[in-house]
């Protein structure tokens, strides 16, 4: 028995260290979170799949190099990282993925400091505080992990790795 406390708050304390006292929204909510990011950078991807052309001639008017390469590389990595998410399988990997790459095309892409007339600055600046604030969404995955639903987390109370 503890100094000062009975055996059923060592059990409550032990119970919490394995995560088994988390309520459901606890244990639900990260999950969902990462089911929110996969609905967005997929709905993205079928946009690029859609406006191939209109993207790559955009890419071309910023100066990027070979756009239609660029387009695939975005395309994979965005399914990459989206299963990682998803299923919650190397998930900080795949969220360092998105976030790179993501934050590298709002840069490229959404320059609103370039833009003199007000409505197009004011839209692309809208584009741009959006992926950073995703790419804040995305970090707070790298730093606190998938949650408690997520193949990552298999095993874990067995004394699996952290990955």
């Amino acid at each position: 028995m503890l100094p000062g406390g009975d055996e059923s708050s060592r059990l409550a304390i032990s119970a919490n260290a394995r995560g088994q006292g988390m309520s459901f929204s606890e244990t639900i909510s990260p999950f969902f979170g990462r089911c929110a990011f996969v609905w967005f950078y997929l709905t993205s991807a079928m946009d690029i799949a859609g406006n191939w052309r209109t993207l790559a001639q955009e890419l071309a008017a910023k100066n990027v190099p070979i756009p239609p390469l660029v387009l695939l590389i975005a395309l994979i990595l965005i399914v990459m990282g989206s299963i990682s998410l998803l299923f919650g399988y190397h998930t900080r990997h795949g969220a360092m993925l998105l976030f790179g790459m993501t934050m590298l095309s709002a840069v490229i892409m959404h320059d609103y400091w370039h833009y003199a007339d007000a409505a197009a600055h004011a839209r692309e600046f809208g584009i741009f505080a959006r992926d950073f604030a995703i790419c804040g969404g995305l970090l707070l995955l790298v730093g606190l992990g998938p949650g408690p639903f997520a193949v990552d987390n298999r095993g874990k109370a067995a004394g699996g790795k952290k990955h």
